[in-house]
């Protein structure tokens, strides 16, 4: 694992940061990949699956285009006839992904509630299967079919609440916030005990006499009064978060509601 790659401290690639016409032209098929000889049982979407596989078993950095080159056995030179060059692939890994994710939601308008639990779990499932999308800065995603895809079926599964535009773009914003938070502090917790050895019990085990002596002193009385089990590891934060946020959902949907009803004239 590259030093880069330790921990989601910030991020090392951005979306949409090599040739935008370029990225946009693979994307939607317009472009004319491989047309300078292309090799033989090469093609841009085996380069963009050997991609992602090394990017989920080695990490972000670990791509490069020597190493895709040598994993599908072929010259260097041969990718980039598919493909400009590294932060072009990123887009297309992007999209990729994205896509995978797709599978199983509902394409046709259903509870929003049941639209928010998809959403929700669909990206956590996404990251859990690629943390290394944590190590992109995604402020400027490049839209290709898969992304715009989904961005469809959420505003289908949450047209039932009756929101304005901009707060449905915000209810799918405020999830896939919730759910970044959730995975990163996975992954941190992780990636932390994989580069120091110590387990998460025992790193908390080592603080306890320290601990204890803290709550003794009286300088704490609310950590002091928690209960036993106020930080045990059994709770679901992901189940506990997106319970919250469905309820201040439910609270839009009825303002969003009252608003529309009809007022009685005298």
């Amino acid at each position: 694992m590259s030093s880069s790659d330790r921990g989601p401290a910030g991020p090392t690639a951005t979306s949409g940061s090599g040739d935008l016409n370029r990225s946009l032209e693979l994307l939607w098929g317009t472009g004319e990949a491989g047309s300078r000889g292309p090799k033989r049982g090469l093609s841009l979407d085996r380069i963009v699956t050997a991609a992602v596989e090394v990017a989920d078993a080695e990490g972000l950095d670990a791509v490069s285009m020597r190493r895709l080159s040598a994993d599908l056995g072929v010259g260097t030179m041969s990718l980039y006839r598919y493909v400009p060059g590294k932060a072009e692939l990123l887009d297309l890994m992007l999209d990729r992904v994205r896509g995978l994710m797709l599978d199983g939601r509902p394409a046709e308008p259903c509870d929003w509630r049941a639209a928010v639990d998809a959403l929700a779990r669909a990206e956590l499932a996404l990251y859990r299967r690629h943390p290394w999308l944590l190590k992109v800065n995604q402020a400027r995603t490049v839209l290709g079919p898969s992304a715009l895809k989904g961005l469809e079926l959420a505003l289908l599964g949450l047209k039932g609440m009756g929101l304005t535009d901009p707060e449905t773009i915000s209810v799918i914003i405020a999830v896939q916030s919730f759910v970044t938070g959730i995975v990163r502090m996975e992954a941190e917790a992780a990636w932390a005990a994989k580069e120091t050895g110590v387990s998460d019990e025992e790193f908390w085990k080592r603080q306890e006499p320290f601990l204890d002596r803290a709550m003794h002193t009286g300088a704490y009385p609310m950590l002091a009064a928690l209960s036993p089990d106020a930080f045990s590891a059994d709770v679901d934060h992901f189940a506990f978060g997106l319970r919250a946020l469905m309820d201040g959902f439910e609270a839009m949907v009825d303002r969003a509601a009252a608003r529309q009803e009809p007022k009685d004239t005298p």
